[in-house]
Formats: structure tokens, C-alpha cells, sequence
């Protein structure tokens, strides 16, 4: 199972501030990946990813963008493991979609395919 590229995505209190820590380490903002304005915001530095997301998420959460998210839904359904939300277009056979789950201990992992 290909679970694509790995990321934390941060429920930080103030996206600017955060930006600028953030900054400070050595990150940069990824080309298309949301802005301060918008309140969501990618950044990396090497090969680590982040994302920066201001009243969006319950709380700091591991983040997959897999190629096939279905899939992978697929098979966690068939395991019986609990999804915590999945997005509307989970049913469907193309385009963006999104799940969550919950691992033993409460910690939540989205997958989240974008294009």
C-alpha cells in the first residue's frame, strides 16, 4: 500500500506568527499551497513537509496524499478500523477526496488525495 508523501498538518492559533517560526527553521512555503490569507499554508524545508492550518482542524494530525486514496479506504472499511470523516467524493471514481481515521490511541490520520 503506497501512501504517498508524509506531512504534519499543524491546528496552529495564529497562521502569521506560526509562518514566521516556521520560517526561522529553515521552511519555505510550497508554489500553490495556500496562503496566510487563506489560512492553510504548506511549507517545507528539504524533504520535510508541514502544513500550517489555522481553525480547520481538531487538532495536529499525520497527513498522507497517496496516489489512491479509495484503495486505501477500501481495504481500511473491509478491516473495520473506524473513519472518523470522509469527504462526499470518497464514492466516486475520480478527482479529490479525503478520509480520517483514528489510530488506537485517538491520534487521527487524514488521507488526503488532491488531484
Amino acid at each position: 500500500m503506497d501512501l504517498g508523501v508524509n506531512s504534519l498538518s499543524l491546528s496552529v492559533a495564529d497562521i502569521e506568527r506560526s509562518k514566521d517560526f516556521y520560517e526561522t527553521l529553515g521552511f519555505k512555503p510550497v508554489p500553490d499551497g495556500g496562503s496566510v490569507e487563506e489560512k492553510w499554508l504548506i511549507m517545507e524545508n528539504g524533504d520535510t513537509k508541514i502544513g500550517l492550518f489555522e481553525g480547520m482542524l481538531p487538532g495536529n494530525i499525520i497527513t498522507f496524499n497517496p496516489k489512491n486514496a479509495r484503495a486505501i479506504y477500501t481495504k481500511i472499511s473491509k478491516a473495520e478500523f473506524e473513519i472518523v470523516s470522509a469527504s462526499k467524493t470518497i464514492g466516486e471514481e475520480r478527482g479529490a477526496c479525503n478520509f480520517m481515521i483514528a489510530d488506537p490511541d485517538g491520534n487521527r490520520i487524514l488521507f488526503d488525495q488532491f488531484e
